[in-house]
C-alpha cells in the first residue's frame, strides 16, 4: 500500500486505483495519461511484461470509459535491451490502443535514446494515421530539428523544458536559455502544428504564452501537468475551458518517483516534510 505520504503523487499500485483517480479528475473537467511506474530494464521478461500491462491497461480504459490514454517509456519496454525489442513492443501496445481508441503516448528519455524513439514514432503514428504522441525535450538543441521533422507528420507532440541532465555540448544549461527556447519552440508548434500542441509545463508564464499562441494562430491545444504539481492551477485551468491532462504515475515501483518529486521543488519537499512530522 503506497503511504499517504505519496499518494499526492502516485495513483496507487494497481489499474484498479489509477482509474478511479481518473474517475476524480474526471468529474473536475480533467483528462489523464496514465504511465505505469518502470524503466531501464535489461532484461527482455520485465520489458514484455509491462508491455502487455499497458495493453491490459487500454483494454480497462475502454470498459470503464474514463477519458484518459497511457504513456510508455522506451527503456521500460525494451530500449535497453535492443531497438527491436523496442520497436516490437511499442507496436503492440500502439495496436491494442487503435483497436480500444486509446491514445498512447511515447516518452522521451536521454538524449541517446531520441533517435531510437523518434524513428519508433515516425513508423507508428504513420502507420495509425495520428494515434500515437512524442515527447520533446527544449534544453536539447537539436530539438529545433526534430521538430521540424514532427511537423510533416500526424500524432502529437508535447513539449517539456526536460529533466535530464544532459552534456553541456548536446543541452542548454542556463534555465534562462531552456526557457527561451521553450518559447520559441512553442511559437514554431502553434504555426506549424495542424493536429494541435502539448503544452508540458507548469510555468504559469509558459501556459499564459500557450493561451496567447492559440488566440493569434487559432490552434488547438492542451496543457498538460503532473500529478500532485500545481493541482489547483490544473482545475483552474479546466474550468476556464482549456483542455487539462494530468499525467499519472501508478504501480508497485513507487518509491524512487516519489523521491524524485519531492526532492526537484521546494513545494513539494515542503509538503513531504510536513506529512512526515504531521503537521
Amino acid at each position: 500500500m503506497i503511504p499517504p505520504i505519496a499518494s499526492r503523487f502516485v495513483a496507487g499500485e494497481t489499474p484498479a486505483e489509477a482509474i478511479a483517480h481518473v474517475e476524480e479528475l474526471n468529474e473536475r473537467g480533467v483528462n489523464a495519461i496514465l504511465n505505469l511506474l518502470g524503466e531501464h530494464y535489461h532484461e527482455r521478461p520485465p520489458a514484455d511484461e509491462d508491455a502487455q500491462a499497458y495493453q491490459t491497461l487500454i483494454e480497462d480504459i475502454d470498459q470503464s470509459g474514463v477519458d484518459a490514454c497511457v504513456s510508455v517509456k522506451p527503456s521500460q519496454i525494451g530500449l535497453d535491451i535492443g531497438e527491436e525489442v523496442f520497436a516490437e513492443n511499442f507496436a503492440d501496445v500502439v495496436e491494442t490502443g487503435d483497436e480500444h481508441d486509446v491514445f498512447v503516448w511515447v516518452d522521451m528519455e536521454d538524449h541517446e535514446t531520441t533517435d531510437a524513439t523518434l524513428d519508433a514514432f515516425e513508423r507508428l503514428t504513420t502507420e495509425h494515421d495520428g494515434g500515437v504522441g512524442i515527447c520533446v525535450q527544449a534544453n536539447l538543441k537539436r530539438t529545433g530539428e526534430d521538430l521540424e521533422r514532427l511537423s510533416d507528420l500526424p500524432g502529437k507532440v508535447r513539449l517539456v523544458k526536460g529533466a535530464y541532465d544532459e552534456p553541456a555540448e548536446l543541452a542548454y544549461q542556463e534555465k534562462s536559455r531552456v526557457n527561451e527556447a521553450y518559447r520559441d519552440y512553442l511559437e514554431f508548434m502553434f504555426r506549424e502544428f495542424e493536429d494541435g500542441v502539448a503544452v508540458g509545463s507548469h510555468d504559469p508564464e509558459m501556459l499564459e504564452y500557450a493561451r496567447e499562441l492559440h488566440d493569434e494562430y487559432g490552434t488547438p491545444y492542451e496543457a498538460q501537468m503532473l500529478m500532485g504539481v500545481r493541482d489547483d492551477a490544473q482545475y483552474d485551468l479546466a474550468a476556464e475551458g482549456v483542455e487539462v491532462w494530468q499525467y499519472v504515475p501508478y504501480g508497485g515501483k513507487w518509491l524512487s518517483y516519489f523521491y524524485r518529486r519531492a526532492m526537484e521543488r521546494k513545494e513539494n519537499l515542503l509538503f513531504a516534510l510536513r506529512a512526515v512530522l504531521g503537521r
